[in-house]
């Protein structure tokens, strides 16, 4: 509480948060991002979600080792199409999430060129983290647990096996990559508050989201 002098005191408010971490989310159109993007901000599932079209955002704040860390996570387009549009939030992420669909092996083989994307565009230091998403259509699976694990550690990043339907590993996978930042940002505070992509709108949107995103037709849950 600070003087304004003549005996009245300033209230001075409570930070809202005390770090802010910009995360992304990237990988083909259909392998479920938005639909984890939705549990892990709001605990809701849909199975009617349709492609993104741009980019999208979510922010969701949690506590970690006594930091009140304001998650901004932003939900891309896989569409080739929309590259150029999605390529440009790179450079603003602190964590990169990378997703593929564990029954669909086009969706894991194109994985590499997510990273790739991540090693043009975004910054030399930013973290990593590989999810196989859907695990919970074990009988529909085509990528084994092992094999994922294994790109992983040759990249040498986290890796984890999801399902938004069923709400398996979705806090997780966040928080760990939410740990990952934390161990290399320590004095990060929201009076500086990182690289990259300004906060676009006041309130989030599922659809036109910032960006000019939103989303299209086609596709089903999840992008």
């Amino acid at each position: 509480m600070a003087s304004l002098g003549g005996g009245h005191q300033q209230v001075v408010p409570k930070k809202a948060y005390d770090l802010l971490f910009k995360l992304l989310l990237i990988g083909d159109s259909g392998v479920g991002k938005t639909c984890v993007l939705f549990r892990y901000a709001d605990d809701t599932f849909n199975t009617t979600f349709i492609s993104t079209i741009g980019i999208d955002f979510k922010i969701k704040t949690i506590e970690l080792e006594g930091k009140k860390i304001k998650l901004q996570i932003w939900d891309t387009a896989g569409q080739e199409r929309f590259h150029t549009i999605t390529t440009s939030y790179y450079r603003g992420a602190m964590g990169i999430i990378l997703v593929y669909d564990i029954t669909n092996q086009k969706s894991f083989d194109n994985i590499q060129k997510w990273l790739n994307n991540i090693e043009m565009h975004a910054s030399a230091d930013v973290e990593r983290l590989l999810i196989g998403n859907k695990c919970d259509w074990e009988t529909r699976r085509t990528i084994p647990t092992a094999t994922g694990n294994q790109l992983a550690s040759n990249q040498g990043i986290s890796f984890l096996e999801t399902s938004a339907k069923t709400n398996h590993n979705i806090d997780e996978a966040f928080e760990t990559l939410a740990r990952q930042i934390l161990k290399k940002a320590p004095a990060q505070s929201k009076d500086t508050e990182g690289r990259g992509v300004e906060l676009k709108g006041s309130s989030n949107k599922k659809n036109g989201g910032a960006g000019g995103g939103g989303k299209g037709g086609g596709g089903g849950c999840c992008n």
